[in-house]
């Protein structure tokens, strides 16, 4: 949806009198800017989800929020006139260099798969414009440090990494992204038998670098370049001792430094002079100005600023004559004439190599907090992978031809865990035909091994305490590790371990050492197959599960159940299956769950022990039911079930937070009712109050926003409702415009995002229906509705977020009525492919004035 002019064809426009081809043959120069786009992977390691995180309101999670402020708005970056008006819709991706760690891209993928195919999409358009050289390059797997791996992992992050970049993007990566470019030479050796063609790193990595030999000069002097001063607008060649080769492309600090943090980005004609002061006046050929940054300052940290860079693509770049390029296409028209040298061990965030993942070394420390604990949870990790390891190679060696190459090719299982896929591979590298539970514990292993990865994401020393979330998290990584490990090797490590990380120490009162906060924050989270069970049971009074349904990573298989209802008492009882998706283990349980109203639930589980037993269960206790005595059911639970028993609190956050809102429905109604009296009773004293502009009583101000925004809620919900019935009643509309009108004689300020939402649903799916409709009569009538509810979205203060209404329009506006409905002289005309009329267009086109698209070339 890139409407602009294409970057290509302006290109190709400005070659000059010599007409060479900036994009076969290098000359002039060359501007790419790399995003580094990653978050770090925050799935429960038991449930497969990213729960609910409060400091990322009001999204449910960090993910969910930096899509929305990011990754959406680069796939649809706008570009407005002086005047406000939206003129192009740009997919930054096209023309930005960018790596998306494979655990963001496939978050992405299950959960804004809109953007997903944008960003998929953008790569195959960048390789048609740049001679088959995509924007994209991969990414080492989750994230770790490569120069404090050991070898086997080296190699399992980068397959892992090219194994997933291949499974989106349909192409071999030719380039990857090191995590914090940490890089030492063992590193370049794994890259290069890996068949990796190039990396960027910074320019403070370089150690010095010198132009290649030729017949005049057979042995060229090195130029000493370790403060940072290497030149970045050339690639660079670095040999390993065997003389095998990695290229290597260095951004330009300054410029890049400026981006991420100074005011670079306020304009895109501030951008191009800050770029334009970098070009290198010394009549070289060609130059490429790189450019690198963390892609989320592009929206995230620096909000909007996905515009500045949208326009510099299309339009600002283009007429200085600099071709956008990526880091493969410009190797391939420019291969590296210089050859250059690495510091031993660097990365791009740390001044001292890579001690900020292993030492207190001070970067990114706290003020006066020290990174003490580092060391030790680094050693920590270290000890266990390394107790891991035999095991994995002793008990994995029973069932796998080759288990490291079995851990190597697990990512195609990560990819796709469907039992065709799972079973493929098992057969593909079992030793012999694999029992069902030989299956289990073959999968138990890789997971083990896939979680020894996991607890190594370079988020966990990133930071200045032990505690915070990217600590914890590697925490439950290793925790899940050693679970799995005990369940299929016997392995019992955890003591051992937790010892080690009381040599942790944290900066923070409530937690003594790493000992601590793993029990705290790992052990209180770790979650078993009773719990997944007593989550399925007491949500069940709420949701009417289906015989076969997944329940977060697990799949549960509904034999029986039966719920009956007396006063405020309701009792289900029932028996389920429950089998993990990732290792195939399975449990079958009987379940008893009593809700005695309100807040109170009791829940018992236990194994099924046969349908004679389940059957005597379950009749005893709605035998007990029917007495109506929640004592006398709950004694018989205990007798029946054992002493342990669950409560809502032991409910998943994301279903217990849904059913403290149903539960909490009947409350608000009251409460909405009360209010709305109180309003009722003393609106003429309120009324008073504002027209004599007097300090209004708090009480009677609170009542009347709560009642206004309740009749809000109401009123949009029954526009909804007749949506759904296929007629848009004027009623609704005008109930809204006297509320609105009402609520501003009155400065209410309306608490309603249910309306908010429910609102920017309805606009977007009246104007697919009215674009979509050919055989309307009067489409002045069917858009009036969609112009009204804009306006009372201004009217009741909902800013409302019409971003996809836009696209949609805007895809319409050039898709459709731009090549069918105007001339060659860029006129509306009735053209023999245009389905409207002359009278249906104004409205049409007046409808794109109103949500701010600039349309006067046709009006």
């Amino acid at each position: 949806m890139t409407y602009l002019a294409d970057q290509n064809t302006t290109t190709q426009a400005n070659l000059g009198a010599e007409n060479v081809n900036p994009l076969t043959t290098a000359t002039g120069v060359y501007v790419t800017l790399h995003g580094h786009f990653y978050q770090p992977p925050r799935e429960n390691p038991y449930l497969d989800t990213i729960e609910r995180q409060p400091s990322a309101y009001p999204f449910r999670n960090w993910n969910e929020r930096i899509a929305h402020e990011c990754y959406r708005t680069n796939a649809f970056a706008r570009i407005f006139n002086p005047q406000g008006e939206l003129i192009g819709i740009v997919n930054n991706f096209e023309y930005l260099s960018f790596n998306i760690g494979p655990t963001l891209m496939s978050w992405l993928q299950t959960h804004d798969l809109e953007t997903y195919q944008r960003i998929i999409e953008a790569d195959h358009k960048s390789c048609q414009r740049l001679n088959g050289h995509g924007n994209a390059i991969a990414q080492v797997y989750n994230h770790i440090i490569l120069p404090l791996a050991n070898k086997q992992d080296k190699y399992t992050q980068i397959r892992w990494g090219k194994a997933d970049f291949r499974h989106r993007f349909g192409r071999n990566p030719e380039g990857m992204w090191l995590a914090e470019t940490a890089v030492d030479y063992a590193t370049l050796e794994v890259l290069i038998d890996e068949d990796i063609k190039f990396i960027v790193l910074a320019p403070t990595q370089a150690e010095r670098c010198r132009p290649f030999a030729t017949e005049e000069t057979s042995n060229p002097e090195w130029h000493e370049v370790g403060g940072g001063q290497i030149d970045p607008t050339r690639p660079y060649r670095c040999f390993i001792k065997d003389g095998r080769y990695l290229d290597i492309f260095f951004y330009d600090g300054p410029i890049s430094g400026d981006i991420g943090f100074g005011d670079v980005l306020e304009s895109s004609q501030h951008l191009a002079g800050r770029i334009g002061r970098a070009i290198k006046g010394d009549h070289r050929k060609s130059q490429i100005i790189s450019i690198g940054t963390d892609g989320e300052t592009f929206g995230h940290h620096k909000r909007d600023k996905e515009r500045c860079i949208a326009y510099a693509f299309t339009v600002e770049f283009p007429q200085r004559n600099w071709t956008v390029t990526n880091y493969a296409h410009y190797l391939s028209i420019c291969p590296p004439v210089w050859e250059v040298e690495l510091k031993p061990v660097t990365a791009w965030s740390c001044m001292h190599g890579v001690d900020r993942w292993q030492d207190d070394c001070g970067c990114g420390g706290g003020g006066e907090w020290h990174q003490k604990w580092r060391r030790p949870l680094r050693d920590t990790l270290d000890w266990l992978r390394d107790q891991l390891i035999p095991t994995y190679e002793q008990t994995a060696g029973q069932l796998f031809n080759d288990p490291w190459r079995a851990r190597d090719e697990y990512i195609k299982v990560i990819l796709d865990r469907s039992v065709e896929n799972v079973e493929e591979f098992l057969s593909r590298h079992q030793r012999h035909a694999l029992s069902p539970a030989e299956q289990i514990d073959a999968l138990r292993l890789l997971e083990v091994q896939r979680h020894s990865l996991l607890m190594y994401t370079s988020c966990g020393w990133f930071f200045e305490e032990i505690s915070r979330p990217e600590g914890t998290q590697i925490l439950r990584y290793a925790a899940r590790a050693l679970e799995l490990a005990g369940e299929v090797a016997g392995l019992n490590l955890e003591k051992e371990f937790i010892s080690r990380l009381a040599a942790a120490p944290s900066n923070v009162e409530t937690y003594k050492d790493g000992a601590d906060v793993y029990y705290h924050l790992v052990v209180s989270s770790q979650v078993n197959f009773q719990q997944v069970a007593a989550h399925y049971a007491i949500s069940s009074l709420f949701t009417k599960y289906l015989p076969q349904q997944q329940v977060y990573c697990y799949d549960a298989q509904q034999f029986d159940y039966e719920k009956q209802q007396l006063g405020t008492l309701t009792l289900a009882v029932g028996q389920v299956k429950l089998t993990s998706k990732i290792t195939w283990e399975s449990h079958h349980f009987t379940f008893a769950v009593l809700h005695l109203g309100g807040w109170d639930f009791h829940c018992c589980i236990q194994p099924f022990n046969g349908r004679l037993s389940y059957s005597e269960i379950k009749e005893q206790l709605f035998d007990l039911f029917k007495q109506a005595s929640a004592a006398q059911i709950i004694l018989a639970m205990g007798k029946l079930f054992g002493e342990q028993s669950f409560s809502l609190q032991h409910l998943f956050a994301e279903e217990r937070h849904r059913i403290m809102n149903l539960l909490t429905v009947k409350t608000k109604q009251h409460l909405d009712q009360l209010y709305t009296q109180v309003y009722r009773d003393n609106y003429s004293i309120l009324a008073a109050f504002h027209r004599d502009e007097i300090p209004v009583p708090k009480e009677l101000q609170v009542a009347a926003e709560i009642a206004l925004s309740h009749r809000c809620l109401t009123t949009v919900r029954a526009l909804e409702k007749s949506l759904e019935e296929q007629t848009v009643k004027d009623t609704h509309l005008e109930e809204l415009t006297i509320l609105a009108t009402e609520a501003s004689h009155l400065s209410c300020v309306l608490d309603v995002p249910e309306a908010k939402q429910t609102l920017e649903r309805l606009i977007l799916k009246i104007l697919g229906q009215v674009l979509n409709d050919e055989s309307s009569v009067d489409l002045e009538q069917e858009i009036k509705p969609l112009e009204r509810m804009i306006e009372l979205g201004k009217q009741l203060n909902l800013d409302l977020s019409l971003d996809k209404v836009q696209e949609l329009y805007y895809q319409f506006l050039y898709e459709q009525f731009v090549p069918n409905c105007v001339d060659g002289n860029g006129k509306q005309e009735s053209l023999p492919a245009c389905r409207w009329t002359p009278s249906q267009l104004c409205p049409l086109l007046n409808l794109g004035a109103t949500l701010g698209i600039n349309v006067s070339p046709w009006l």
